[in-house]
């Protein structure tokens, strides 16, 4: 008989920084590896350094992402990181949940990820969370979760900003636009005004070449959201796509703030205008593994 195929997807990361002259680096951290779960395994990964580190060493930082950390002792012109990593992924389909109180043994894991972190002085980024609640009584939590996932989707404007960081959720309601990044905080922060644990994921996009969905966000990092709900765990959102679950998410790092995630960090020792530019390539693709047996 043959055995079922095997859900697997690889994925291909390259950032090559280029600089005027030779330059000294800093330390720099590296978080591409993908994340493992019990939708997710990692099957293999690499990482390719160049020009290649006086130092490589891995650690779990506070949220059990994988990092890596390299320091260097050689200049360069240039500085690249290539990452691939197949993954072995299994979506599972998301289930109903209703009304739910965190106990209090929980809670105080959960604070951080509950308590707003920005600033909504009138009251309108919970206004708008509110939209989501039934008037008339309860309203079960998945509602509310899915429909502010869709409804993001289709009352806001997808577009990619060059600058850094994600901007304040309040811009994002304000303009109605925004990166996946952005629309991630933006729903965090939404959610946490309802008192729901939520924090930020970091991640690839898998575009399937058959059923495109109309998906954006795709051919760089990736980013959603993921709430906590009882008895079920993390369960994850993404804004950008109207994706409820994990299919075609493939998680990298969860944080509480998108500035505990960013994929690449370091330094170089030079002069400001030594930095000419950076170059990212990103590709998901399926790989079909068949066993007979």
């Amino acid at each position: 008989m043959i055995a079922a195929t095997m859900p697997l997807l690889t994925i291909h990361h390259k950032t090559i920084y280029r600089y005027a002259q030779p330059v000294a680096f800093g330390e720099h951290r590296i978080m591409l590896r993908p994340r493992d779960g019990h939708d997710l395994r990692v099957r293999a990964s690499r990482l390719e350094i160049g020009p290649e580190p006086m130092s490589l060493r891995w650690i779990h930082d506070v949220f059990g992402n994988s990092v890596a950390i390299a320091t260097f002792d050689e200049r360069a012109e240039t500085l690249s990181f290539v990452s691939t990593a197949t993954v072995e992924h299994n979506p599972a389909d998301p289930a109903y949940f209703y009304p739910f109180r965190y106990d209090d043994e929980e809670f105080p894991d959960l604070v951080q990820v509950i308590t707003p972190q920005y600033s909504d002085p009138n009251g309108e980024l919970s206004a708008w969370a509110r939209n989501f609640l039934d008037a008339e009584g309860p309203t079960p939590t998945f509602n509310i979760l899915s429909d502010m996932t869709h409804g993001i989707r289709e009352m806001f404007i997808y577009r990619k900003r060059h600058e850094q960081g994600t901007q304040h959720p309040l811009d994002t309601l304000q303009t109605r636009s925004g990166t996946c990044r952005d629309y991630a905080l933006f729903m965090i922060e939404a959610l946490r005004r309802l008192g729901i644990a939520a924090r930020f994921v970091s991640g690839y996009l898998f575009i399937p070449g058959d059923r495109a969905h109309g998906y954006v966000g795709g051919g760089s990092t990736h980013a959603w959201v993921q709430a906590y709900l009882p008895s079920a765990g993390w369960i994850e959102f993404d804004p950008t796509n109207g994706i409820v679950g994990t299919r075609d998410l493939i998680r990298v790092a969860v944080a509480r703030d998108p500035r505990q995630a960013v994929p690449l960090h370091g330094t170089y020792l030079g002069s400001a205008d030594a930095f000419v530019g950076m170059d990212v390539s990103i590709n998901v693709v399926s790989a079909e593994v068949g066993a007979e047996a």
